[in-house]
C-alpha cells in the first residue's frame, strides 16, 4: 500500500473545502459564477469520502499512482472490465484513507485549538493586554 494519493487527496480536500473559502471573497465569488450543476457538486461534496473518491480517480488518472498497486493486475485477470474495476476499487480505498485522515486531523485540531484559546485567555487575564504571549 502506498500513501501518495491519500496525502495529495487530503491536501486537495483541505485546500478546496477548508482553506480557500477562508481566503477572502474571491473564491466564493468564483464558486457562485460556476454553472448550477458544478456549484451544487461543490456544495454537496464537503464529505471527505465522497470528494475523496473523485479526487482519487482524478489523481490516479493524472499521476498513475495506486494506493493498492496490486489492483493494477486486475486488467490482466479480468480483461477489459478489469481496468475500470481496479480504478474504482483503488479510489474507494483511497477515499476511505482520505476520510480517516480528515477525521483524525479534526480530532487532533479541536483540542489544540481549545488549548491555544485557553492560553490566550490566561495571558490576557494575567498580563492585562496579552502582550506577554509566548508564541
Amino acid at each position: 500500500m502506498t500513501f501518495e494519493l491519500t496525502l495529495l487527496g487530503t491536501a486537495i480536500h483541505i485546500l478546496i473545502w477548508e482553506k480557500l473559502p477562508e481566503w477572502g471573497t474571491w473564491f466564493k465569488t468564483l464558486i457562485s459564477l460556476l454553472p448550477s450543476p458544478l456549484r451544487t457538486l461543490y456544495e454537496q461534496w464537503h464529505c471527505p469520502f465522497c470528494a475523496g473518491f473523485w479526487i482519487a480517480l482524478a489523481l490516479h488518472w493524472m499521476t498513475g499512482f495506486w494506493t493498492i498497486p496490486e489492483l493494477n493486475e486486475l486488467s490482466t485477470r479480468l480483461g477489459t472490465v478489469g481496468t475500470p474495476v481496479a480504478w474504482i476499487l483503488d479510489a474507494l480505498a483511497t477515499a476511505t484513507l482520505i476520510y480517516t485522515a480528515i477525521i483524525a486531523l479534526k480530532a487532533v485540531g479541536l483540542p489544540a485549538m481549545k488549548a491555544h484559546m485557553m492560553k490566550e485567555d490566561f495571558m490576557t487575564s494575567a498580563f492585562g493586554d496579552g502582550s506577554a504571549t509566548t508564541d
